[in-house]
This record gives structure tokens, sequence and C-alpha cells, in this order.
């Protein structure tokens, strides 16, 4: 979490954004005199509009976050209305769940809608909210959503600076075949379960379990990713509560110290939420606890019984993957397929660069394949987790790992050469560029027969500035011809070494 390299700074950045736009969000609440109830909904609003809002351009952005509540606003009055009518309230949410997570489909936007929808009920029960207290609570989130995007966008765009490369797109599909549409059945089984079981545990807490069950499923694309974050989200919520016994329960609501340690909490959870899940959810926790004592109801059986929902949350999501399940096999590959492609696609770009082509850039796929990788690490953290039974697995997935790290490293001194205006032409860089190109076949087959450009490039000549990119074509060419060894032998069979 403290070493985990930061280019630009722009994660310190957007968690220093965080604090300034939830504070200004929580105090232009204050300052319109509405209730405490109303100002925490501001400075949650607040913090899920710039948590969740992911678009890869600040203009997508902004409408999305223009359209949030187009979203929360019906879901909002719903959840009120039907607080006294649990049964029915109980099936209006679980219709919302499934609505949710199938808007993923239509991508960051249908995604950071279907979050704050779900939220806007979950914020409702959390805070008891009756059909009168509606207005204010409109006020709320519409100063907190003018707040957020008053600093996103107009103090401190970050992303007009750096702008966020696109989020890597699920892979397609129809009907069940479809990621979200399995999902969406998946997360809503799990929800019904957990909140079944969580009101057996509290009729008044029960909602921990259904928010746990839902978070759980979100940005995880299998089976085994499901329950390992399920297993991070209850570690994370233990830790999160033994500091709250220490932080929180003491601090016993007073205003200054809890507005303080709550400004931390959101710095932590946007500073490690791209690191870790597990040191996010203790942010989280610790928050949660914070919110509890300036509400008045903190105590430590409290705490205690956020475990056990969590717990039950975790366990209804464990149930839920077990209908329509995507294995984690058939998910790993898909990705690994991905970033093998796009390391190819990186490659010839910054091959036409180097022969003089002005408009093709690596930097952008270079970008591309971060994402992609991580993704393939989230796919693969079920195989080298430490608990992890299957040891010819988790050696395999290792290896995988640290080959396509080895990838991504030259692929960024790769871009980095062809970026210099210095490195030119050399005939060996598209002999070394089709040697990667064929390495890349043999692990994702092309649709088309491919040609060796190697008697086209003989007798052009040599240019020292190009030393360094046929260093990393040679190293992107053995790490490639080294992943045919774990991604073609038997899952059960022992590591194969490379030759």
């Amino acid at each position: 979490m403290f070493v985990a390299p930061d280019p630009g700074l722009v994660r310190l950045r957007v968690s220093l954004r965080a604090v300034l736009g939830i504070g200004l969000a929580v105090a232009l609440a204050e300052l319109a005199g509405l209730s405490l109830t109303a100002s925490v909904t501001a400075g949650l609003a607040a913090l899920l509009a710039l948590f969740t809002v992911g678009d890869p351009t600040v203009r997508r952005q902004a409408v999305t976050t223009a359209l949030l509540p187009a979203a929360g606003f019906p879901v909002l009055a719903l959840a009120t209305a039907l607080h006294g009518v649990p049964p029915l309230r109980d099936a209006v949410w679980l219709l919302v769940v499934f609505a949710g997570v199938y808007a993923r489909r239509w991508g960051p936007r249908g995604h950071a809608l279907g979050i704050f929808a779900f939220m806007q009920f979950f914020v409702t029960q959390f805070l008891h909210a009756l059909p009168a207290q509606l207005p204010e609570l409109y006020a709320a989130v519409a100063l907190a959503l003018l707040a957020a995007g008053t600093v996103r966008f107009g103090v401190w765009c970050v992303e007009r600076r750096v702008p966020p490369p696109a989020a890597p797109a699920p892979p397609p599909g129809t009907g069940l075949a479809r990621p979200t549409t399995r999902q969406a059945f998946q997360a809503t089984a799990a929800c019904a379960v957990a909140l079944a079981a969580g009101q057996l545990i509290s009729h008044e807490r029960w909602y921990w379990a259904v928010g746990t069950a839902w978070w759980i499923f979100v940005n995880t694309a299998s089976r085994g990713e499901t329950l390992v974050r399920g297993f991070r989200r209850v570690l994370g919520t233990v830790t999160g509560i033994a500091a709250g016994l220490l932080i929180a329960v003491p601090v016993g609501g007073a205003p200054a110290p809890t507005a303080l340690l709550v400004a931390v909490c959101v710095f932590g959870i946007f500073y490690t939420a791209p690191l870790s899940y597990s040191w996010m959810m203790f942010f989280v926790t610790v928050m949660a606890g914070l919110l509890y004592g300036l509400l008045g109801v903190l105590h430590p059986g409290l705490l205690l019984l956020r475990l056990q929902e969590t717990a039950v949350g975790a366990a209804g999501a464990a149930i839920g993957v077990l209908l329509l399940p995507v294995t984690t096999h058939a998910a790993t590959n898909a990705w690994i397929e991905r970033a093998v492609t796009c390391v190819h696609t990186c490659t010839t770009a910054a091959a036409r660069r180097l022969a003089g082509d002005p408009d093709a850039d690596p930097a952008p796929h270079a970008a591309e394949l971060e994402l992609l990788l991580g993704r393939v690490r989230l796919s693969l953290a079920p195989l080298v987790h430490p608990l992890s039974p299957l040891r010819a697995r988790k050696a395999r997935a290792r290896r995988v790992l640290a080959l396509l790290d080895d990838c991504a490293r030259e692929i960024r001194g790769l871009a980095a050469v062809a970026a210099d205006p210095a490195a030119s032409h050399d005939a060996r860089l598209a002999a070394a560029a089709w040697r990667v190109e064929a390495a890349v076949h043999a692990l994702v087959p092309p649709a088309e027969p491919v040609r060796s450009p190697a008697a086209e490039a003989a007798g052009a000549p040599h240019h020292p500035g190009a030393e360094a990119a046929l260093g990393h074509l040679h190293g992107l060419e053995q790490a490639l011809v080294e992943l045919a060894a774990p991604l073609r032998t038997s899952p059960r069979a022992p590591l194969v070494p490379a030759a």
C-alpha cells in the first residue's frame, strides 16, 4: 500500500480531492440547516459520486454525475415509502439489485448508476429515513452532487491532465452467456439469502448483510474472484471492527474528532481501493463506526453485530455464485488472451512509430495493457491466494503473472523508446517485431495467416538509436515463448520449465 507506484501522484491527488469534495458536501448541508441525517446522506452521496463514476473522458464523467439523481431519487422515494412494509420493501430492493447489476452491460455509466441506485436504498435503511424526510434528503443529495461536481470538474480536475485509460470491457456474449446477465441473477440470489439470514440475526441491522453480498459482486467476473473478495471483505471488516473498538468507541461521537477521523478514513478508502480490497474495507468499517457514534447508537455490541452480518453476507455471496457460475479457468483464459493480444497491438504500433509513422502511438495500448493485467491478477487471485491448496495451479499462476509482468515492463520500455525521435528505423526491428508477432500467434492463433517481413527488411541500414528497442523486443519474445509452458500444459500437471 505504501510502496506501490503512483505515477504522477494520481492516486494521492484523487484521494485528497475526495476529502475536499465530501467535506464541501457536508459543509453545504450544514450551512443549509439540514438535519444530521441529511448531512450524513450528503456525505455518502458525494463519496459515491467521486468513487463510482469512472468514464474514460471528463465530459462523460460529468454527464454520468448529472444522471445520478435520475437513478437515485426514485429509489430513495421507494425505500422511504416502503419502510413500514417489510415484505414489499424486501422484494423491491431485490429488483433494484437485479437492475443495478444488469445495468453494468452498458459500461462505466451503467455500473455507476446501478451502484448509486442500490446505495440509496441502503442509506435509507442505514439512517432509518421516513417519507417526511424525503424533501431534505433530496436537497442533501443535490447539494452533494453539486459539491462533488464542482470539486471534480472545476477546482481540481485531475483527469483533465492525466486522462484515465478506458476500463477493459467484459467478455461479450448473449443471453445467459453474457457475464453481466449471469451476475445479475447471482447477485440477486446472494442478496436474497443474505436478506433472509440477516433478518434472523437482527431486525434492525439486517441491511449490512445485503450490502456485503452486493459489494462482493462488484468488479468480479468468476466464482473464484467472488469467493476471494468475500474473504477479503470479512478480513477487512474484522480488522476495522478491532480498530473501531480502539478509536470510534472512545471518541463517542464528539463532532470535531469524528469529522477529522472520517476525513482520514475517506482518504484511506480512495488511496487503498486500487491496491487492496481488505485495506479499503478496513477504512469503510472504521468510518461506519464513527458515523454510528455521530448518530448516538454506537456500542461494542453493534460492532459485533456488524461482523455477524458481514459474515452472513459473504456466505450469501458464496451461495449465489453456485447459480450460473463462471469458472476461474474460463475467466482467466479470456483475460490472458486479451492481454497477449494487447502486447501484439502495442508492439505493432511501436514498430510502425519507429519506422517513421507519426500516427502510430503505442502509449495508449501500453496503458490498456496495465488495466488488462490488473484484470488478470484479479482473476488469478483465487489460485495464488495463500490459503489455496492447489499447489501446481498456484505455481503455474505465479509463473504466468511473472511472465506477463515481464511483458508489461518491456512494453513500457518499448513505448518510451518509440516516443524518442532519436530512435529511427532499423532493419532488425522489423524482424524482431515479427518474431514477437509469431510468439503471440503461438498463444492466440490469428484469424488469417501472416507473412514474415524479414525479406523486405534485408539490406536496410542499422541505427544505434534502435538498440534499446531491440532489447525490449527480444525480452518480449522470450517472455511470450516461455508463457507457452504454463498456458498450454494440463492445469493438473507439474509446471514444465521453459527450454
